[in-house]
């Protein structure tokens, strides 16, 4: 009953049950060794008894099966043939769910997040897949293309195995982690081309633009710590108690990297605001050197507007309205003026 190759595979071609036609991949693992693809008589038949045929039971191995839920034929055939309580029945089939992790008798179950875009450029595509866990069952299901778990999955075909179910999810969390943290990184190197920007004056080109980027950079950040924070929260939750058999295995590397990634994002949020106020203080600086400029030109042009609205006046017996010289006379006090004024200005410490 036991086929090798372990490759990459569908049975939705070769079975005639409902509740099999969704099924991704289902596969034996043992510590360390290839795994064993399994027959679609083997999954119905840890599904509907709850264990594997004593075969397999003997190798001390445990199985994986992934399902894709988006036909409704599934939804409702899982709901019979799985032998788990209703929470986590509802938990697999249920399209809409909250980022969480819960156990209920030996089983664990729950909704982890998964990057699928990991390109700085592009928006960042989130997709969710639920899980099942047991200690010699992993049963996980998604209704969209799931980035972290093709990674185990191929993974796990080259003979990375790992010795548990549990250590596979974490290692999915921990791959998870890994992708952010590599988003971080990536911030903070446009956080550092935007500090030289603002350290340098002759980058200063367009503050506009620096904002533009930094505005960029502040967003994303926000996106990232919202996918990541639910998952912070779980590792942090000290009411949830694991089971014995998961409790050393699913919170091992993955719970680290989760806790590093958040600290980079944290550091990333404050940098960026930093940044945000350094160049809030560079715009400022710079409408006030340029309100400077306006407003030493306007002074020094008050003492010309009086002289030349005191000449505009049409009244009788207006000095300097004799004579060739008139117009360059009246310039001459305006000048005198203004140079008065500059010398105020200058000695009193204005200018």
């Amino acid at each position: 009953m036991v086929k090798t190759p372990p490759l990459p595979f569908s049975l939705a071609t070769e079975n005639k049950d409902p509740s099999c036609k969704s099924l991704v991949w289902g596969i034996f693992c043992q510590f360390n060794q290839r795994p064993i693809q399994l027959t679609h008589d083997i999954v119905l038949h840890r599904l509907t008894t709850g264990a594997f045929p004593q075969d397999l039971t003997d190798l001390d191995g445990w199985g994986w099966f992934h399902f894709d839920i988006t036909e409704s034929s599934f939804r409702k055939q899982i709901s019979t043939l799985l032998p788990f309580p209703e929470g986590v029945r509802q938990e697999l089939t249920n399209f809409e769910h909250n980022i969480c992790l819960e156990n209920e008798g030996r089983t664990i179950f729950g909704t982890f997040p998964s990057l699928n875009k990991t390109t700085p450029d592009s928006e960042q595509n989130v997709n969710l897949w639920n899980f099942a866990l047991e200690p010699d069952l992993l049963l996980t299901t998604c209704s969209n293309t799931v980035a972290t778990l093709d990674t185990t999955y191929h993974e796990v075909l080259r003979g990375s195995v790992p010795r548990s179910p549990a250590t596979l999810v974490d290692k999915t969390l921990l791959e998870f982690a890994s992708i952010l943290r590599k988003d971080s990184a990536y911030l903070d190197e446009q956080l550092d081309h935007i500090e030289d920007m603002l350290l340098t004056p002759d980058q200063r080109k367009d503050l506009g633009q620096v904002n533009g980027l930094l505005g960029i950079v502040r967003r994303r950040s926000t996106e990232l710590r919202r996918i990541l924070a639910p998952v912070n929260r779980i590792f942090n939750d000290e009411e949830f108690d694991l089971p014995d058999w998961a409790k050393d295995d699913l919170r091992d590397h993955s719970q680290r990297q989760v806790y590093a990634a958040m600290d980079d994002l944290l550091a990333l949020q404050d940098r960026a605001r930093s940044l945000q106020d350094e160049l809030t203080s560079i715009q400022t600086e710079e409408t006030n050197q340029r309100l400077y400029l306006v407003s030493i030109g306007t002074t020094l042009m008050l003492p010309a507007t009086f002289v030349t609205g005191f000449f505009g006046m049409n009244t009788s017996g207006m000095f300097l309205t004799e004579g060739p010289w008139g117009t360059i006379e009246a310039g001459g006090v305006c000048f005198l003026f203004m140079i008065g004024t500059w010398l105020i200005l200058k000695f009193t410490k204005l200018l």
